[in-house]
């Protein structure tokens, strides 16, 4: 039953993704009926090329800090992977993503402890407190950028379909979802008393869990950690420049338009879909048009673009360290 729940739920994403995308790329009007791929990759060839590289360039290396924020945390509770067993993971963690939504923070913890052996339910504490502190960030770039625009980002939120149906569906909604987790809490609960061997596997879980979970805590010195959080951001800001300056019709935008755009992007690939991929392609074009007048049809290729470059350098990077752990985990099972 579980598979077909799954396979059901995963249908449900690529179908809403799909969905999404056709109704982004309906924005696209060519005159004279033309191909609206054309169209696109007409966009892409007058993209400046050098500008993309440089975004690669600075993801890449914002996912190498990550790595070693993340070394930081896992020192606390007794492991010291290298570097580049815990880069390799990561990207190994993002190609999953891009399939499965939020399935690389498990795989990244799976593809480590077959490089290093570090137990899973340790690191994806550590990737937890990750996601928390990571969740900081965006919030506060996301409430900068509000106060830098207020006027236009708020004008902007009120032209999406949010909060529709009044406050007695809501309520309906909230009471549904409650009754939904009080049954399921209440048949784990029944299940975890029937069985010993469930009980000790999920106290060992938790135990790991919670010594990741806490080693923030146990940092010696918390500012490394501090300043590689807020590099990563920053780098992440920097992507978002470099993007707009490869494009003519964007490169004209400044500081305060990158700032509102990297904030709907960031709310975009925050919906629980492959790699963002159609909240995406209709958020942040929309934002383009409703706030900086970009025409439609630049906009959706702008988009289109920008994140098809970004998910086929997430895709190249990534394989390549798939290929290049399961090379190492072989190195090791030849050790006699």
């Amino acid at each position: 039953m579980s598979g077909i729940r799954n396979t059901i739920q995963y249908g449900l994403i690529l179908l809403a993704t799909g969905l999404l995308i056709w109704f982004s790329l309906r924005g696209i009007h060519v005159a004279g009926g033309g191909n609206k791929w054309d169209y696109l990759v007409a966009a892409w060839q007058h993209a400046h090329k050098g500008w993309l590289v440089v975004m690669a360039i600075i993801m890449i290396f914002s996912h190498w800090l990550r790595a070693i924020r993340w070394l930081i945390l896992l020192e606390p509770v007794g492991f010291r992977p290298k570097v580049r067993d815990t880069f390799l993971s990561v990207m190994v963690g993002y190609l999953v993503n891009l399939a499965i939504p939020r399935g690389g923070e498990v795989s990244r913890c799976y593809n480590l402890y077959k490089l290093d052996k570090t137990p899973v339910e340790i690191s994806f504490g550590t990737v937890v407190v990750e996601r928390i502190v990571d969740l900081i960030c965006m919030l506060s770039i996301i409430a900068f950028a509000f106060l830098a625009e207020s006027q236009k980002l708020f004008a902007f939120v009120a032209t999406l379909p949010i909060g529709a149906g009044g406050g007695t569906s809501r309520v309906i909604v909230i009471a549904i979802v409650v009754a939904i987790l009080l049954v399921m809490g209440a048949v784990l609960y029944w299940v975890v008393n029937r069985s010993q061997r469930v009980k000790n596997f999920l106290n060992k879980t938790w135990s790991g869990f919670k010594g990741g979970l806490t080693s923030v805590f146990r940092l010696k010195n918390k500012w490394p950690f501090i300043l590689y959080s807020l590099a990563i951001w920053g780098l992440y800001f920097l992507m978002s420049y470099a993007v707009i300056r490869a494009f003519p019709s964007t490169s004209v935008l400044g500081f305060h338009a990158v700032l509102s755009l990297f904030a709907i992007g960031a709310i975009a690939m925050a919906v629980p879909l492959p790699g963002g991929a159609g909240s995406y392609h209709v958020l942040v074009p929309q934002g383009l048009f409703f706030l900086y007048s970009i025409p439609k049809a630049d906009a959706v290729a702008f988009t289109f673009i920008f994140h098809g470059w970004q998910t086929a350098v997430l895709v190249v990077v990534g394989a390549i360290s798939l290929v290049i752990t399961s090379l190492l985990i072989k190195k090791v099972s030849k050790v006699p």
